[in-house]
């Protein structure tokens, strides 16, 4: 959609860090910008009024998770396509004072008043995507307030009121942002309540656009004054509920009322001599982690970046890892997921095994241990304490599920989706539980120290993405920005925790612009149905941490709107 410029091309090839500035790269496309700098304090988000709004948070005395809320807050506003306090929401926290990672999932629950017999007797095989159907508790408010009270500094009122300026006064539609706007427009406009919010004067706004939401306003300042109660616990939650009775949903005021965000043990394992930190199930971040341990088992370095090795590889050890994850990962109150022997190296091997050099693997089973479509924001921060944070919140496909309740400003989200109907599986459908996942934010650490902090959105791409960033930082020896810049490849076809089986053949292989024809055409003869790339790429964010110089470094993708900023 854009075209970086030359000028910042140049300035990336010229910045005197080799790390960061990717100079090593002799013979590799440019960078698109210099990565950003700073030793106080660091964010880098997908749009830039929320990068800012964070940054002005840690200049006024706000730690890391101020920021992060503030930034996320801002985002609701802004980027309403991918995200919003109608959505859930995922965060790893690094706190410097008890040196240890925290994981909070905020993920929300399904209604206790709808059955799986609900879904058959109204004629329907899997979850519908859009409508009530889809609906479940919204996570973010409280995920936020859970945050803040363990890790806050400045007063909610004060971290929220960048947001509430945004919404009340109004903001510039960025570019990427317009255009997402327009399609997800173009499927919600006839359900409940989205034009109103929306589209204004009937058509969604366009790049450059003057665009306000005071009923969001409004809400945001509710729950600024009043917290998590005032979302699900007063009259915000009693409003949900009567427009959900309105419009034959199932989302009712008990449910928001039950509705807690849950503290986690985040997970890792070793490569290339850090520490690679995930979230557990209901999200898929372990499929990061078991790709990676069986991608130990095959020399990508000498390899090379972009050769047919580098490709194939990683292609299939994806195939594997998601074959695991349509079995395996799931709510783990309801299922309990065989964790540590997924991703541990002894099963790593016996995956790895199973893969040819030479040939594609047309079918992979899931093993015995002992999606695509996703409209997301990733945001990092750091703080002069030397804390960080890696969030990650989402609708779910764009605006969500459709319906906004009136005076409010906001879409649901639609994770039920994710569920799978068919009885006695992992992830199958029952009230009150947690659906599979795809947002997962990432952490790197060394020796028990901080390291790095990122993510990279997109439905069944996020797995698929952190591990190439981690390739092209540990292995192919690429700059923090450099990362995310070089192309990306994705596969899709993979089983589902929905319920949908492998595609034949494989599965498809995306690439990106930027690979070689002749590893193009080597991957062909190995098997892979090869594709051309269409967008869903993801889209990245990092903050490294420099200890032995006591500076920050940002990347943000080159592919959004957004940007890193320190200072």
């Amino acid at each position: 959609m854009r075209i970086a410029s030359l000028a910042l091309a140049m300035m990336s090839l010229l910045a005197t860090s080799s790390l960061w500035a990717g100079d090593r790269f002799a013979g590799r496309p440019f960078v698109t910008r210099s990565p950003a700098v700073g030793a106080n304090g660091m964010a880098a988000t997908s749009q830039p009024l929320a990068t800012l709004a964070a940054i002005d948070i840690l200049r006024a005395g706000g730690n890391a998770v101020d920021a992060a809320i503030a930034a996320n807050a801002v985002l609701c506003v802004t980027e309403p396509i991918s995200c919003g306090i109608g959505g859930d929401l995922f965060a790893i926290v690094w706190d410097n004072d008890s040196g240890k990672l925290y994981g909070l999932n905020g993920s929300g629950r399904s209604p206790q008043g709808l059955t799986a017999e609900e879904f058959q007797r109204l004629g329907h095989q899997r979850v519908p995507s859009y409508g009530p159907l889809p609906i479940t508790v919204p996570g973010c408010v409280d995920g936020w307030c859970t945050l803040h009270k363990r890790f806050g500094k400045l007063p909610l009122e004060q971290v929220l009121a960048p947001a509430i300026v945004h919404a009340r006064d109004g903001y510039v539609v960025t570019e990427v942002i317009a255009h997402y706007w327009a399609v997800g427009a173009a499927v919600h406009e006839e359900h409940p309540g989205f034009a109103d919010v929306f589209m204004p004067g009937g058509k969604a706004p366009r790049h450059g656009d003057l665009f306000r939401n005071p009923a969001l306003a409004s809400t945001l300042d509710k729950i600024a004054d009043g917290g998590a109660d005032a979302f699900y616990r007063g009259a915000i939650a009693r409003g949900i509920d009567s427009f959900m009775r309105d419009i034959g949903g199932y989302l009712r005021y008990d449910d928001l009322a039950a509705h807690r965000s849950e503290w986690v043990e985040p997970v890792s394992v070793e490569y290339a001599g850090h520490e690679v930190w995930e979230l557990p199930p209901n999200g898929q971040g372990i499929a990061a982690l078991q790709m990676l341990q069986i991608l130990k088992h095959f020399d990508l370095r000498t390899a090379g970046f972009g050769s047919p090795g580098h490709l194939h590889y990683l292609v299939e050890a994806k195939k594997l890892a998601f074959e695991d994850r349509a079995r395996f990962y799931a709510d783990p109150a309801f299922y309990d997921a065989p964790v540590g022997e997924l991703i541990s190296a002894e099963y790593a091997g016996q995956r790895a095994s199973l893969i040819q050099p030479n040939a594609a693997g047309q079918a992979f089973a899931a093993g015995n241990p002992a999606l695509r479509d996703g409209d997301t924001v990733y945001l990092t921060t750091a703080d002069r304490d030397r804390n960080m944070v890696s969030l990650i919140q989402s609708n779910y496909r764009g605006f969500g599920a459709g319906p906004c309740p009136p005076g409010m400003g906001f879409c649901f989200q639609d994770r039920g989706e994710l569920f799978d109907l068919t009885p006695g599986q992992a992830n199958s459908y029952a009230p009150g539980k947690r659906p599979f996942h795809t947002i997962i934010p990432a952490f790197v650490t060394k020796a028990g120290r901080p390291v790095m902090s990122f993510g990279v959105m997109g439905g069944d791409m996020q797995p698929q993405g952190h591990v190439q960033i981690l390739l092209n930082l540990f292995e192919f020896d690429m700059g923090l920005q450099e990362a995310g810049d070089a192309p990306r490849v994705r596969h899709d076809g993979s089983s589902t925790p929905t319920g949908a089986g492998a595609e034949e053949g494989g599965g498809r292989v995306l690439l990106e612009s930027g690979f070689s024809a002749a590893t193009r055409d080597e991957l062909a003869k190995r098997g892979h149905q090869l594709q051309d790339g269409d967008g869903g790429f993801g889209g990245y964010q990092a903050i490294w941490f420099d200890a032995e110089r006591g500076m920050y470094i940002g990347a943000s993708e080159s592919r959004k709107d957004g940007m890193a900023l320190g200072y």
